[in-house]
């Protein structure tokens, strides 16, 4: 059945067709809800985002299995690591994908508001706007949902994440591998002999940007090494209850 790519005029409010869309797909596994929302009238035109990094590699290659032609958002934010780079082209190269759309700020804002790149060492929420958020939410115009690895493993921030969220009012978040935990990943990555993130053997479970990525030491959570040293854990471009989160879940952003 071909992806839906019909525009979202016409469709419910984003937070009753979550609500629809958790009820109906509750009790099916990754794969399914992938295929349903690629196609659920429900849900509308989805492209994937992507970072590449430490996990990314499963969920692409379920994408991958499931329609290749899907977009793939790739955020580059010109501090990602090198091997980030090439691990993204390898990656699109083996599993197929013929749809990936590199991200990136604009040059113009880029060298008003960053001229020496150096904005992260001042204020890595501001640093993250211009290279991530913003960015990522023009590209997102024009689609209805998008297709994220977030798992409840993964932190307190993401401890109670759904198959579909609502972001605002805005649009659906997709995250088919909500309930998977560190072994499923393991097990699939083995199981379909998938390439490896070169960090990984070094000692970085999550991979961002390189000036705000560090190793992460035994028994440490896995994101402990992303901006370490602050309260900052998430970069912006997720969201709980409508608002950007980058810090641990509060009372405020919780409620």
């Amino acid at each position: 059945m071909p992806r839906d790519t019909t525009s979202g005029a016409g469709l419910a409010p984003v937070a009753e067709r979550v609500d629809e869309l958790n009820a109906r797909y509750r009790h099916h596994g990754a794969t399914a809800v992938l295929e349903r929302a690629l196609t659920d009238a429900q849900v509308g035109r989805v492209a994937m985002v992507s970072s590449f990094g430490a996990e990314s590699v499963v969920l692409l290659h379920l994408v991958s299995v499931v329609d290749k032609t899907t977009p793939v958002l790739f955020i580059d934010t010109h501090m990602l690591f090198p091997e980030t780079l090439a691990y993204q082209a390898e990656v699109a190269d083996k599993l197929g994908l013929t749809d990936i759309r590199r991200i990136t700020a604009e040059p113009g804002k880029l060298a008003f508001e960053d001229p020496d790149n150096t904005l992260h060492q001042f204020s890595t929420d501001a640093c993250c706007a211009l290279r991530k958020t913003e960015p990522l939410e023009r590209a997102l115009n024009g689609y209805d949902a998008w297709i994220t690895g977030r798992k409840r493993y993964q932190g307190a921030t993401r401890a109670a994440v759904e198959f579909f969220e609502a972001e605002g009012d805005t649009r659906i978040k997709i995250n088919p591998l909500a309930h998977w935990g560190r072994e499923d990943l393991e097990d699939y990555m083995i199981n379909n002999r998938l390439p490896r993130h070169p960090l990984v053997s070094q000692g970085y479970p999550s991979i961002g940007c390189a000036p705000c990525t560090s190793p992460v030491k035994p028994g440490e959570d896995p994101r402990a090494g992303r901006w370490r040293g602050s309260d900052k854990t998430e970069c912006g471009i997720h969201f709980i209850n409508g608002k950007a989160v980058r810090g641990p879940v509060t009372k405020e952003n919780a409620a």
